[in-house]
């Protein structure tokens, strides 16, 4: 993976990482026409998978599972939609994004007003070890590691392990902490936002329940939705723990490097990245997030420096779930058997 190219040495300074804000700024206008058309051409499939795999219900149960489980890829692009509403890129009107994403919320498992402000938080602190803890993955340092006892350090091991983020994680993070404002519990905005999401789902499923029994819920709702989330976590995941990403202590950090350098460019298939809604272009988005999904591969194209930086690939993605320390010294996230030599030589 590389941080920069050889026609981009723009990309290396903090300086050109804010003089690229003024670059992208020009990209930021979303287009009402196109806005609507990506959330037509995302909902009513979702919606008529929905149905088409009910209706598949009283042929087999097999096929209304496989198609549920299709139809976790529009769930994921309906996700990554609603995470450009809360950035008040898909709609000029923020209003109207707002109540979008409101809407999407319910069939995201996802409080609106809750995501929107613990991603602005993310969105504000990101490589920043001094702001860890909310709407990130937890990434110990390895100076933190060497101190822990030994009961935290399993704890640490066992958070990081990829069936705990990857399996577990993912449907404890839908089907339950997203019930509750966790870390807003004191704004009743943020209860108004979870508590009204969850009564909206209750009163879904019940309608489900009511003219479809169980089995719609089980091989439809609940496939799509852990493996739409499973997916959600996974490119979360990979978009800011690659070996080369950007953590700082607060005295050192900086936003728009941390925005640059501490996000990946993850290359997809071109059906991944249409479903992904683009959201592997990331170190542009964290560079000015109100730029909608659909412009940022204009951006690449027109700006070489930046296709260029920060490229992830599919198995170098892969190889990264085993890094879990940062060290502070070399400046990359090693895997527990290398933090172990580092230690050992401290």
């Amino acid at each position: 993976m590389t941080k920069s190219s050889d026609s981009g040495p723009a990309l290396k300074n903090s300086t050109s990482a804010r003089d690229w804000v003024k670059v992208l700024a020009n990209y930021r206008e979303p287009n009402q026409l196109r806005s609507s058309f990506e959330l037509g051409v995302t909902a009513v499939p979702f919606f008529l998978l929905w149905a088409l795999a009910w209706w598949s219900l009283s042929i087999s149960y097999w096929l209304a599972f496989a198609i549920s489980i299709g139809n976790a890829a529009f769930l994921l692009r309906l996700f990554t939609i609603q995470h450009d509403c809360g950035h008040g890129a898909f709609f000029k009107n923020r209003h109207v994004s707002d109540w979008v994403g409101r809407a999407l919320g319910v069939l995201t498992l996802t409080p609106y007003d809750v995501w929107r402000r613990t991603h602005s938080i993310h969105h504000s602190g990101a490589g920043n070890l001094a702001r860890r803890g909310m709407g990130d993955i937890h990434t110990a340092t390895v100076a933190e590691y060497k101190d822990m006892s030994t009961r935290q350090r399993l704890m640490y091991r066992l958070y990081r392990h990829p069936v705990t983020l990857f399996v577990l994680g993912p449907s404890y993070l839908f089907l339950l902490q997203n019930r509750l404002p966790f870390g807003l519990m004191n704004s009743m905005r943020y209860w108004i936002s979870a508590m009204g999401t969850n009564i909206v789902i209750v009163l879904a499923l019940g309608i489900i329940l009511y003219f479809g029994g169980l089995m719609p819920v089980l091989l439809i709702f609940l496939p799509s939705t852990l493996l739409a989330a499973t997916a959600g976590v996974w490119l979360f995941y990979v978009q800011h723990q690659f070996e080369e990403t950007f953590w700082e202590t607060d005295e050192n950090w900086q936003l728009h490097d941390a925005a640059l350098h501490g996000s990946s460019h993850y290359v997809m298939p071109k059906i991944l990245q249409w479903f992904s809604a683009n959201i592997g272009i990331h170190h542009v988005h964290h560079l000015y997030s109100r730029i909608p999904f659909y412009r940022l591969t204009q951006v690449l194209r027109d700006h070489s420096e930046l296709a260029e930086s920060n490229r992830l690939t599919i198995s170098e993605s892969i190889a990264s779930a085993r890094l879990h320390l940062w060290d502070e010294n070399s400046k990359r996230l090693l895997s527990f058997r290398e933090a172990q030599l580092v230690m050992a030589k401290a």
